[in-house]
């Protein structure tokens, strides 16, 4: 069924083991100038990826990079102006606010003890003035007194 085989027989060919060539970069080579049809465009020279400078047709080049404009270290003030004018008008108006909460509430307290108390001593004093004008000026009052008892008494019935 199968050919018959008794032992492992090593290859009858040799074996040729890759060496690769070590990378490089790449290298365009010379370089040729052309002149399609007398339309030379402004060129400028910018780095490839290896460092070296490659020309390039102006219009596809990269945009330059703008140097940053410098920047003002002078120090801050630790708080800012504007915030503390706001603080500032927070505080005075709380205070305000404040106060004339406290004024309104003397006030409403004012106007309730003459409610409660003095109006009541204004009521009878005015009550004890007019009394005896009426009794003096002889008004058709007439004092009638009246007693009334009440006795009762509990029985047991027990």
């Amino acid at each position: 069924m199968y050919p018959e085989q008794s032992a492992y027989l090593p290859a009858q060919r040799a074996v040729t083991v890759h060496q690769p060539q070590p990378l490089s970069p790449y290298d365009p080579g010379p370089s040729v100038a052309l002149d399609p049809c007398g339309e030379r465009q402004p060129v400028v020279w910018v780095p490839d990826a290896y460092g070296r400078m490659v020309p390039m047709p102006k219009h596809l080049a990269p945009a330059p990079i703008l140097a940053p404009e410098p920047r003002d270290l002078t120090p801050l003030p630790l708080l800012d102006p504007v915030a503390q004018r706001f603080m500032g008008a927070g505080l005075g108006g709380g205070a305000l606010a404040a106060g004339i909460g406290y004024g309104v509430g003397e006030i409403v307290n004012a106007a309730a003890g003459i409610s409660g108390g003095a109006l009541v001593w204004v009521a009878v004093i005015v009550l004890a003035l007019r009394a005896p004008a009426r009794a003096i000026s002889g008004a058709n009052g007439s004092t009638v007194n009246i007693r009334k008892a009440v006795i009762k008494r509990s029985h047991f019935h027990g």
